[in-house]
């Protein structure tokens, strides 16, 4: 098990967009990786950036804390279609541990994405699968939950974060 160290929020990287991966193959050990991290976190999802990896590549469980484990990872995602009914629900960020944050998202996306054996598939997501997926696209895009808020929101929430270093 290799448990690797989580970038934390305002680390420039989480802004940055990530590149598309290139070679599917050599992910397989920075995957497993990805995991191991996620449920020793624990959370239910991880992308590449929140451990430095600047690549298109996260990692998601959004069943496993409730007893069954559904892991998923997610090269090169893109979000084909969202529905247009949408959830306000809190949202955490393990880059941005002990604050958590109202987010409005889509509660159905397809999301497009290839698997460790570079094969594409395109799949519904509802609830919140889809939520987690959102969230996790954006950390590849240079989005973090607070670039969602609005700014007298995303002010008190920073504060808020800078109050627990």
């Amino acid at each position: 098990m290799s448990v690797l160290p989580i970038v934390r929020w305002p680390d420039p990287r989480l802004s940055q967009v990530c590149a598309p991966v290139t070679d599917v193959v050599a992910l397989a050990g920075v995957v497993r990786d990805l995991f191991d991290t996620m449920y020793a976190a624990p959370g239910r999802g991880l992308a590449g950036p929140q451990v430095g990896l600047m690549q298109r590549v996260f990692v998601m469980d959004p069943t496993w804390k409730d007893g069954d484990r559904s892991p998923l990872v997610c090269i090169n995602p893109d979000v084909l279609h969202a529905a247009e009914g949408v959830a306000e629900g809190a949202e955490a960020c393990l880059s941005i541990p002990g604050v958590s944050a109202k987010v409005t998202r889509p509660t159905e996306i397809t999301l497009a994405y290839s698997d460790l054996s570079g094969v594409r598939h395109q799949e519904v997501l509802t609830g919140f699968a889809a939520i987690c997926a959102q969230h996790e696209l954006d950390h590849l895009n240079g989005v973090v939950i607070f670039d969602r808020l609005a700014p007298d929101a995303r002010a008190r929430f920073e504060a808020e974060y800078a109050a627990l270093a």
